[in-house]
């Protein structure tokens, strides 16, 4: 199931991320790594602000299509 479908307050843990090299190395310099927990903040139309380690980042709908969990 994509990250985009994952409801507010839920806790999930990534298990795949999809796209190319240059995509993979940008979630994961954000700290998007298979086995990582994300907290899902809010979402709005789309596009989600997620809590990775200890930082809030916004994701588009795109890039959230792209992780698994």
């Amino acid at each position: 199931m994509p990250l985009s479908m994952a409801d507010i307050d839920e806790i999930v843990v990534i298990k795949r991320i999809s796209g190319s090299d240059e995509i993979k190395q940008h979630l994961a310099e954000l700290g998007f790594v298979v086995g990582e927990e994300i907290h899902i903040v809010s979402k709005n139309g789309g596009n989600m602000i997620v809590k990775v380690k200890d930082s809030r980042i916004a994701l588009d709908k795109g890039l959230a299509n792209r992780i698994f969990i």
